[in-house]
C-alpha cells in the first residue's frame, strides 16, 4: 500500500511539473479595447545587463490577454529572454473569436492558422503579437513564470536592442503592423501584473 501511494505522489508530482499548464477562461468579449502604447524617450540611456549591452529603443506598455506561452532554454536568446508571450488586444482578446484561431509557438515564433476567418487577416496580424520577455530581476522573472494562458496581464517596460561583445545583436520591432522575421517586440520588463 505504502508503494502504491508512494508512485501515486509521484505521479500527481511529474503532472503538476510537466503536465499542461491551466487555462484560464474569461468568456466572450472584448477583454482589452486599448493598444499597446509605445513612445520613443531621448533620455533613456544605454546599459549593460548580464553581460550584454541593452539600448532602450521606446519606453513601452501593453495591457493584453495571453494566448500562448512557451518557455526556452536553449540557445543564447533563452539567456536573457527565457518566456515568450504571445499577446493579444482589441478583438484578439475576445474569446469567441479566438475559438475559432488555432495558436501555437516553436522556435521563438507565434503561429495561427483558421479554417475560417472570423475577423479579418489584417486585425489578427495587428492586435497580436509574439514578444520576447527579458525580465528586468528575479521578481519579475517569478511573476512571469507565474502567468497562464488566457489571463489579461499588464506590463510595463522598454522596446530594446541588446548587443553582445562579439557582434551578435538582437532587435525589437518596433511596430505592430509587421508580420514574420523580426516582427516580434522584444521587451525588457520592468514591472508585469495580472488584472484577472
Amino acid at each position: 500500500m505504502k508503494k502504491l501511494l508512494f508512485w501515486g505522489l509521484i505521479f500527481v508530482a511529474a503532472w503538476q511539473w510537466f503536465g499542461p499548464e491551466e487555462i484560464v477562461v474569461l468568456g466572450p468579449g472584448v477583454k482589452v479595447t486599448e493598444i499597446p502604447i509605445q513612445k520613443v524617450d531621448s533620455r533613456a540611456e544605454s546599459f549593460r545587463f548580464k553581460d550584454y549591452q541593452i539600448t532602450p529603443l521606446a519606453s513601452f506598455k501593453i495591457k493584453a490577454k495571453v494566448l500562448s506561452k512557451t518557455n526556452y532554454s536553449l540557445g543564447r536568446e533563452a539567456d536573457l529572454s527565457p518566456t515568450d508571450l504571445a499577446l493579444g488586444w482589441q478583438n484578439m482578446s475576445d474569446e469567441s473569436v479566438l475559438e475559432n484561431i488555432e495558436i501555437s509557438q516553436s522556435g521563438r515564433w507565434y503561429r495561427w492558422n483558421v479554417q475560417e476567418f472570423p475577423i479579418p487577416r489584417k486585425a489578427i496580424e495587428t492586435q497580436s503579437a509574439n514578444m520576447h520577455m527579458i525580465p528586468a530581476n528575479d521578481m519579475v522573472e517569478e511573476m512571469i513564470d507565474r502567468v497562464k494562458q488566457g489571463q489579461i496581464i499588464e506590463l510595463s517596460g522598454y522596446l530594446i536592442r541588446v548587443d553582445a561583445d562579439d557582434g551578435w545583436r538582437w532587435q525589437s520591432s518596433l511596430t505592430r503592423e509587421d508580420t514574420g522575421a523580426h516582427a516580434c517586440e522584444l521587451v525588457y520588463v520592468d514591472s508585469i501584473q495580472v488584472i484577472n
